[in-house]
C-alpha cells in the first residue's frame, strides 16, 4: 500500500525524461533524467555536477552563472535559466561557457537578456579558427 503511495506521488511531479547536454570540446554527451518542470538553471548544474564526477576533460568549473544551455534544433538563443527545460519541446541540449567579455566585440545581445547575440558572436568567432593538422 505504501508503494503505491510513492508511485501516485511521483506521477504527480510532472513529467519525467531522459535528456541529454552536449557539452562543448567533450568526449560524448551527459545523459540524465530530468521532470519537465525543472528550470533550465537547476539542469545546467546538474550537468556541470554529472561532468565533474565523471571526471571529464576539459575542467569546467560549477559556476553556472558562466554557463548557457540551448537547444541547437530550435536555433541559436540561449534558454533562460528560469525557464523550464519542458518549455523547450526537445531533449537534446548543448552547454557551453558564455564567452568573456573580450571576446564578444560586436555582440549585441538580444532585448530581454536571452543571451543569443552573444552565442552567434561566440559562433561565428569559434568557426573562423582554423584547425591546424600536423
Amino acid at each position: 500500500m505504501l508503494l503505491q503511495k510513492q508511485k501516485k506521488n511521483q506521477v504527480a511531479k510532472g513529467n519525467r525524461f531522459l535528456i541529454s547536454v552536449t557539452v562543448l570540446g567533450s568526449a560524448g554527451p551527459i545523459r540524465f533524467v530530468v521532470s519537465e518542470d525543472e528550470l533550465v538553471g537547476a539542469v545546467i548544474d546538474t550537468a556541470l555536477k554529472s561532468y565533474s564526477r565523471e571526471g571529464r576533460l576539459p575542467v569546467l568549473g560549477s559556476n553556472l552563472d558562466n554557463f548557457i544551455l540551448y537547444c541547437p534544433i530550435a536555433g541559436t538563443e540561449a534558454l533562460l535559466p528560469w525557464a523550464t527545460i519542458g518549455s523547450a519541446g526537445v531533449r537534446n541540449f548543448v552547454l557551453c561557457k558564455k564567452p568573456q567579455t573580450d571576446d564578444m566585440k560586436g555582440a549585441s545581445p538580444r532585448k530581454g537578456g536571452g543571451g543569443g547575440g552573444i552565442w552567434k558572436a561566440w559562433f561565428t568567432k569559434s568557426r573562423t579558427h582554423k584547425i591546424s593538422s600536423h
